[in-house]
């Protein structure tokens, strides 16, 4: 699971399964590890002594690697559980328990760069938590926000499918990996709000809820919190199949089909 749910119910932070969070992303080949962090670190551009917010920051695996990149870092998650697992593996980085959308220990204009990765599809109160980034960001300040595709990942109204009458070859198919694999959308212009299993192959039970919205929904929240985006890049997956007569189709699907989207913003 790649989302964790940031807002003002506790009782829905992914505190239950931190343990296994923490496993998850830290694990070779996780996305968190192997795509994302070098993306976001390119993308961050790290200046020694600058401050920067790791917002929904879980167990804060990528505060950590801020800090090693020379950066002040401050971490903020409701979930208690992963703070205090964050606060273990780093204790000289300040780490708070608190929703995206309150943050009044954080001292307006004092932050220079955010990011908000993997948890944006799980804040309920989208709006405050735009208008607290944009109060704490110094003028020019970026945010960098990295979210589940809204287009193409979209909780319970998306998923892979195969075509057996299309050959991608351009002939009638006849073989198993002749076939085209696609990404079926059932639903995208409504919001949807989905329970969602937290830790998907093991016995903990545990859910929490993931918000869908439009792309549009997120463009103009931006906007009325004083943000603008200056740069977007959508990530496609960086796993290849094992060895299969539909590998090839498969891993075709994967390069064409963004799994993550990238919004930069910048205060003005």
């Amino acid at each position: 699971m790649d989302s964790r749910l940031r807002g003002n119910d506790k009782n829905t932070s992914w505190g239950k399964v931190a343990d296994w969070y923490h496993d998850t992303v830290e694990d070779k080949g996780s996305y968190q590890r192997d795509l994302i962090l070098p993306n976001i670190i390119r993308l961050l551009d790290i200046k020694k002594g600058e401050t920067i917010l790791d917002l929904a920051c879980g167990e804060g695996f990528f505060a950590r690697r801020y800090l090693s990149n020379g950066a002040k870092v401050v971490g903020v998650d409701i979930a208690k559980e992963l703070i205090a697992i964050a606060q273990k593996q780093s204790p000289e980085i300040k780490y708070f328990v608190a929703g995206a959308d309150k943050i009044p220990f954080v001292v307006d204009s004092s932050v220079d760069k955010i990011t908000i990765i993997l948890a944006l599809q799980n804040i309920e109160n989208i709006i405050g938590t735009f208008k607290e980034c944009s109060r704490v960001l110094k003028s020019g300040g970026r945010m960098l926000i990295v979210l589940n595709h809204p287009a193409f990942r979209i909780p319970k109204a998306s998923g892979w499918g195969w075509d057996t009458s299309i050959n991608r070859r351009g002939k009638g198919v006849k073989m198993e990996g002749d076939a085209i694999q696609y990404r079926r959308i059932d639903r995208y212009m409504s919001e949807l709000r989905e329970k969602i299993d937290m830790a998907p192959g093991s016995k903990s039970g545990e859910q929490t809820i993931s918000f869908h919205r439009p792309l549009q929904f997120f463009v103009k929240l931006l906007g009325k919190a004083g943000l603008v985006i200056t740069n977007m890049e959508e990530w496609v997956s960086n796993k290849k199949s094992e060895p299969g007569p539909r590998a090839e189709a498969e891993d075709s699907a994967r390069k064409e089909i963004p799994l993550f989207m990238m919004i930069e913003v910048r205060k003005i």
